[in-house]
This record gives C-alpha cells, structure tokens and sequence, in this order.
C-alpha cells in the first residue's frame, strides 16, 4: 500500500474562552490530514497544537506537515514503525504534528486488516470508559457553580483545573466540594502552574477534600522534587508534561516520582509511542489515563480505540469536544451516552470530517 499524497487542513475550531494555568484559548488550533494510497483508501489523523505546554503552534505543524507528506511520498504506509522513525531522523521533537501522521497509518492499517482500530491494537472487547468533564481557571464561586450544572447534566466525575496562587486554589477546591457533595469525583490539575513550595502547601491543604489525583504540580525542571512531594502529598500524583516518552515514563517511576501518568498523543508522537509508554507503566504497575488537547472528535476517537485496547488505561479524561467547542464538523466518531464514551462501528478510526466544512479550510496537497 504506497502513499501517493497528502492532504493537509488548517483545522480551526471556535470555542468559547477556557482557561488554564498557562493561558485561555479560544479555537482549538487543529490539523487534519488525509493519507491517500495506491489503493483507493485513504487514512485520517488530527492533532491539537498547545503552544504553551508543547512548544507547536498550528503554523509550525502545518509548515511540517508538508515537509513530513513530502518525505513519505511512494513510501510503504502499513510499515508504521519505519515511516515513524524516518520523521524522527528528519526532525526531534514536533511530536504533535507527529501525532497526526501517526494516527493516519493506525487508520490505514486497521483499514487494510478489516478490523476497528482497536482490534487492530490487539483489544479483546470494548469496555465501559465514562470520562471527566473538566472546569476551567475562574473565581472560585464561578467554578463551584459550574460544578453544580455539571452535575445537573450527570456529570459524576470533575477534573478542576487550577495551578495560581495556592490559597486561591484551596477556596476554589473547597467550595466546588461543598457544591458537589461527597459521591462525585473530583480530580485537580495544576498544569506545571505551582512553585515547589505552593504545590506542597496546595496538595497538603487539598487532602481533607477527598480528590483521586492532581495532574503536574511542578515545572519539568523541578522533576527531581516530585519524588519528595509525593511523600508529603496524601492527593497521588499522575505525571502529565513531565512524560513525553517511555523514556520518561522510566525515568519518573524508578525515581519513585508518580502513582498515575497521563499519556497523550500529542506528546508521544501518537499511537505507536504510546504503546511503549503504557507498556512501562504496566510493567511497573502504574496505571495511565488518556488524556487530550483540544482535540475534535476525530483524535478523540483514535483515543478511545487506544484506551479501549489498554487494560492498563483506567482513568479517562476524554471531554475535549465538550469544552466548548462551537461547532462539530465530525462524521462518524465516538458517540457520548451521557459521558460514556462509546465507538462507532466499522474498520479504522471510523471518523472523517464533513466535506462541507473542510471546504471553508486552507487546505495544501501534498
């Protein structure tokens, strides 16, 4: 199966202002491509640029897309691992636009193979993933009242973000608790926002409130500090940024440094490094939740084959098509039963994007 072009989608998507520790975004900053072959099939992939956490901008993975498209012009596209490392050799990092490439092989593969993504992954059967719906920065009255509504929806899982000034953040803990009461589960994330002191006073001050993890607390650098802040901290600490690879994910759990990681494909690369970064966490006893950017319901669906095919995957914070996203240009796809993530039928991801809205894109092929 030779690839014969790429196209590639400036993929905007307005959303309405959603604030975390490092900045608020207001479109999800997105790329699509479609990988055509020799065969007449094509494969999808999508990947969400965050500048302020992974270093890419839309702009940067457009510019790449093209380089990466070229590259692999008349190239094998069911040799994943090979076509993977020849963008590693072209360029380090750029893991996200990676991503979406990445994710275009998985689809054509499991295509090829008449199998739905996660089958292809080697899953058995589907399993039951309820994700989080997450509450962005805000005053804390704001976010124990957007609490309230989650709830009200049926929301029964909450991820708060948080990672400002640590007094600040205890009030916003404390009152959303008190909103929501005892039985729904509360999750925090503090986006590498504290300095190593706030994260200790934060995390000691949290524990009264009952919440299962808190996502990066720290800086990267402040890695080798983690290890100390879990045994003051009775809140486990899931590794997010500080977990690009399997090679991070080795490095932090011999030192003792988290109880969870959070793996995303916008930082492994895609699927492929995500297996080995799950696969450590295994064999180490360390389970993982699958987390995403901005992503629409494209990646969210390759996420959830992913997760569906991972025992080890868990926890699931896959609302990132429910954080205000303005519009869902998406056939296909992962459906949501309440917040229960659901797959669609059929062979790959199962999930394309409507022509019609790809028509009002900047599009280049490749």
């Amino acid at each position: 199966m030779k690839i014969t072009h790429t196209d590639i989608y400036r993929y905007s998507i307005p959303m309405h202002p959603f604030t975390i520790a490092t900045g608020t975004m207001d479109h999800a900053q997105n790329i699509f491509i479609r990988i055509h072959t020799d065969e007449g099939v094509y494969g999808v992939g999508e990947c969400s640029a965050f500048p302020m956490i992974v270093g890419e901008t839309q702009n940067t993975c457009f510019v790449m897309a093209k380089d990466f498209a070229s590259l692999w012009k008349g190239r094998n596209a069911l040799q994943i691992e090979e076509r993977m490392e020849e963008l590693h050799w072209f360029t380090a990092g750029n893991s996200t636009i990676k991503s979406a490439f990445d994710m275009a092989l998985y689809d054509l593969a499991a295509k090829a193979a008449s199998k739905p993504l996660y089958q292809f992954l080697g899953g058995k059967s589907l399993k039951p993933m309820e994700t989080d719906l997450t509450i962005g920065i805000s005053d804390p009255q704001n976010m124990a009242s957007q609490a309230s509504d989650f709830i009200n929806r049926g929301v029964r899982i909450i991820k708060i973000k948080l990672g400002r000034d640590p007094d600040t953040d205890i009030e916003r803990v404390r009152a959303i608790r008190e909103a929501a009461g005892p039985e729904i589960q509360l999750r925090i994330d503090a986006n590498q926002g504290w300095e190593p002191t706030a994260a200790t006073r934060a995390l000691v001050a949290m524990a009264e409130y009952d919440i299962q993890f808190c996502e990066q607390p720290m800086r990267t650098w402040n890695d080798a500090l983690l290890p100390e802040l879990k045994k003051l901290s009775a809140i486990p600490i899931m590794a997010d940024e500080s977990v690009y690879d399997h090679h991070d994910a080795d490095r932090l759990i011999n030192a003792n440094a988290c109880s969870f990681v959070n793996i995303k494909f916008a930082k492994s690369g895609g699927i492929l490094e995500a297996i080995a970064i799950n696969k450590v966490c295994e064999e180490n006893f360390i389970p993982c939740m699958m987390g995403g950017m901005l992503e629409s319901r494209v990646a969210l669906t390759a996420f959830a084959h992913f997760a569906t095919a991972s025992e080890n995957v868990c926890f699931y914070d896959m609302d990132t098509c429910l954080l205000g996203h303005k519009t869902d240009p998406v056939t296909g796809g992962v459906n949501y039963n309440g917040f229960m993530v659901e797959l669609p039928d059929g062979n790959g991801i199962g999930a394309d994007v409507d022509p019609s809205f790809l028509e009002t894109l900047e599009m280049i092929r490749v």
